[in-house]
């Protein structure tokens, strides 16, 4: 018997991650010695308050049945933490919803909002959940790019009257993943004006809310008046309590989008494991005080990584939020082969920024995964790889 995959699979690109950890595999059991900077898994441990939850509630066997949707507490603990981190008021009961992790509602969204032939309007580059969830939904994707020049925020006027006429969401991501850039206070005022213009609805990714450097200011898309009547933002527990693995986030926002996306999700999951959302509770009510310290550990592994980089004569330009770098390429490359000859030649693993869209090609996104000794020894051999001139 063949069994052929469907047409819906077939369009979605093949996964680059696993290209790379595939090779990566490979040069480790030749002995090789990799430093991986290309998956954005927190390295760091989570607070021993998370874990210490997660096991008090662990050892109660009642705790293992279904618990069907996110528990009342935890959508409490959500609108809490947004009031105290970002002045928000969320409405717990009507204005939250717990997800397996953001990328859990990002690829869901646009299954339960859109149809084939309409358009959602998504970051080029962006990550990649962006445009396949669309794909996997029908709908056509609108590419925006985001390039250096315009400080990587997209150019909406630049969008055509024939595309809005279509479209019903907008995808953005600040501080964003690949590209760590910022927006601002009037660039959201601007999407909100936009989105109430032509009635689109506004996701915006805030998965990397607090991770941002240099004492900018942490701003909500929800904190700007009259997001709620126009979008729906992401979060993550992954980023900001290093809960990777634990597979918890949530939605905020517009009470209308929320309802469409749990009555879809209802027919897909039923809820996460209870001593999981009690460590969530207790990590979104706590002091925050680990937060602050974690910035300055990734605050310093950029300013390492990218002082070995500038060393090496590659130019690189620092992140002001993220645990990442994007990094205009030498020329002479392709982002693909630069990544897989660093890779073999270095032993350094990064991710071609094509990987994230057409605009991507020219960078890599390199990942602050690893302590700092680990990225200036990557820098090092990014320097001699460079020296050497390798596929040039």
């Amino acid at each position: 018997m063949k069994i052929t995959q469907s047409t819906i699979l077939e369009k979605l690109p093949s996964g680059i991650f696993h290209a790379l950890a595939s090779r990566k595999q490979e040069l480790i059991k030749q002995g090789v010695d990799v430093i991986d900077l290309s998956v954005g898994s927190p390295d760091l441990p989570p607070s021993p308050l998370v874990t210490e939850t997660i096991a008090k509630y662990a050892s109660d066997p009642m705790n293992y049945g279904y618990t069907l949707t996110g528990t009342a507490e935890f959508s409490e603990a959500v609108s809490y933490f947004y009031k105290q981190r970002y002045n928000v008021d969320i409405i717990a009961e009507k204005e939250v919803l717990q997800l397996m992790g953001s990328q859990d509602g990002l690829s869901h969204l646009a299954l339960a909002l859109v149809n084939p032939g309409d358009y959602v309007l998504v970051p080029d580059p962006g990550y990649p959940i962006y445009e396949a969830s669309v794909t996997i939904a029908g709908a056509e994707v609108y590419p925006m790019p985001l390039l250096e020049e315009n400080g990587f925020l997209p150019v909406l006027e630049d969008i055509p009257a024939e595309v809005l006429a279509k479209a019903k969401l907008m995808i953005l991501s600040y501080p964003g993943n690949p590209v760590p850039a910022l927006a601002d206070r009037p660039f959201f005022e601007k999407v909100v004006a936009f989105a109430k213009e032509h009635e689109i609805l506004v996701l915006h990714d805030f998965a990397y809310s607090e991770l941002i450097f240099d004492s900018h200011p942490q701003i909500s898309f929800m904190s700007v008046e009259g997001a709620k009547e126009v979008g729906i933002e992401f979060n993550s527990l992954s980023k900001t309590f290093n809960m990777a693995g634990c597979r918890i986030g949530y939605a905020v926002g517009n009470e209308q989008a929320i309802s469409i996306l749990a009555a879809f999700k209802s027919h897909i999951d039923y809820g996460i494991f209870l001593p999981i959302q009690k460590a969530a509770v207790a990590a979104l009510t706590s002091d925050y005080a680990d937060l602050a310290g974690r910035v300055k550990i990734y605050e310093h592994r950029r300013d390492t990584l990218i002082e070995g980089l500038n060393q090496s004569g590659w130019q690189v330009q620092s992140s002001p939020a993220t645990m990442f770098v994007w990094a205009k390429i030498p020329e002479g490359w392709t982002s693909h082969d630069f990544a897989f000859q660093l890779l073999d030649n270095a032993g350094v693993a990064v991710v071609p920024g094509s990987a994230f869209g057409n605009k991507g090609e020219g960078y890599v996104r390199i990942a602050l995964v690893q302590p700092a000794e680990r990225l200036a020894e990557a820098a090092g051999r990014i320097r001699e790889f460079l020296k050497a001139g390798v596929g040039v």
